[in-house]
């Protein structure tokens, strides 16, 4: 089956996030810029999820979820068949989204004043959530070798001061599309065990990843379980985040009772809407829908990176994954508020690298799941301006 994602939607006017509120926070018009920050695509839900909610609308009757064996089931199948991990479907809980599920993790296993690990430059919703909560943030920067990401193990291993109690993982990485290795994620396993730590593992981009890479679930890593959370979500997969609806996979007893309790306490409860897509996404059809899509987005990225990797002192990061691309203005020899006014003076309204925390600093975040029609015209923008270093 064939799908179209060349299509340009309208999506001004409509409650966007991503279009209705750029003016406001980044000074670029929704009627003339192009929106390239905030993570959810420019493209409609796959069809298997269009019908399964126009089939929950008719009835007009929007009750209580009630019985959620089709909903895990669906997951199981989905974890097993694309990669390889099997879930136990009593390990699954259903939060508001996976941050609302990161602030339960928090709220779960660990205190206001304890530490908690963040891999810097990284999704910029874990600084804001750890600060909130009262908690201390631990930044551990990655090391930048030859324009890749990789672990720094042993300057990690001389930070520790015994205050933390939890290890966050992205996996793949936002922002910088690394799908990380088995040897890379034994080593991450490690430093939890050696630091006690609980281990988070965000791996909400797990497929969306490119040819040539292929994503390892910290889940299937032997010996780790004992204090693995693992936070999975059709949301970014099959642009549905305004469902809200994520999982939190919790393999260890004593952990899923801890986090089980946290969520009674709050009285959370799952969203039928998000549940019923969810079961729709996770499907046959919704798997070939997705390969679809990625090859797209590949397309999407090879455009991206050889246009600004044209420009002087510009450098895309090569992705393996995520829609997300990270671009380097360091070589430039500009300030952060110098290149930024550029790129949203031409129109383009993208994430700041600063947010992400240190490391991020010389980035931009250009966010291109959007049609292929304006991702050539964000970058003929971008070259333009920038057109006094070519």
């Amino acid at each position: 089956m064939s799908y179209d994602f060349d299509t340009v939607h309208n999506r001004v006017g409509t409650h966007s996030a991503k279009w209705d509120k750029m003016e406001a926070l980044y000074g670029v018009s929704p009627e003339t810029g192009i929106s390239m920050w905030v993570a959810d695509m420019d493209f409609p839900a796959a069809p298997p999820i269009q019908r399964a909610l126009k089939g929950m609308m008719e009835p007009g009757i929007y009750g209580y979820y009630g019985d959620d064996a089709g909903y895990l089931a669906a997951i199981c199948w989905w974890m097993d068949s694309r990669h390889g991990w099997t879930v136990n479907p009593d390990a699954i809980f259903t939060t508001h989204g996976l941050v609302n599920g990161y602030a339960l993790c928090l709220d779960a296993f660990s205190k206001p004043g304890d530490g908690v690990i963040l891999m810097t430059p990284v999704y910029h919703a874990f600084h804001r959530v750890i600060r909130a909560a009262g908690r201390e943030l631990v930044e551990c920067p990655l090391a930048l070798v030859d324009g890749r990401y990789e672990l720094d193990i042993a300057a990690w291993d001389a930070q520790m001061t015994g205050n933390e109690k939890i290890l966050t993982l992205c996996s793949p990485h936002n922002p910088g599309g690394r799908v990380w290795t088995q040897a890379e994620l034994e080593a991450i396993a490690d430093f939890a065990r050696r630091h006690d730590l609980v281990l988070i593992s965000d791996e909400v981009h797990h497929d969306l990843v490119f040819p040539g890479a292929s994503h390892i679930p910290m889940a299937t890593l032997p010996d780790i379980e004992d204090r693995l959370v693992m936070m999975t979500a059709t949301t970014k997969t099959f642009n549905i985040a305004g469902t809200h609806s994520g999982n939190v996979i919790i393999p260890d007893d004593r952990l899923r009772a801890a986090f089980a309790a946290r969520m009674m306490a709050l009285g959370i409860s799952p969203n039928s809407f998000g549940m019923i897509m969810a079961e729709a996404a996770y499907s046959p059809e919704g798997a070939e829908w997705v390969d679809a899509l990625v090859n797209y987005l590949d397309g999407n990225r090879r455009l991206l990176d050889q246009g600004l990797n044209a420009i002087p002192g510009v450098r895309s990061m090569p992705l393996e994954a995520t829609y997300l691309g990270w671009v380097d203005f360091a070589g430039t020899g500009m300030e952060p508020s110098e290149f930024t006014r550029r790129v949203e003076g031409a129109g383009i309204a993208v994430n700041h690298g600063a947010t992400f925390g240190t490391g991020g600093e010389s980035f931009l975040r250009f966010n291109f799941a959007t049609q292929r029609s304006l991702v050539v015209e964000a970058v003929e923008r971008v070259q333009a301006a920038f057109s006094d270093l070519q």
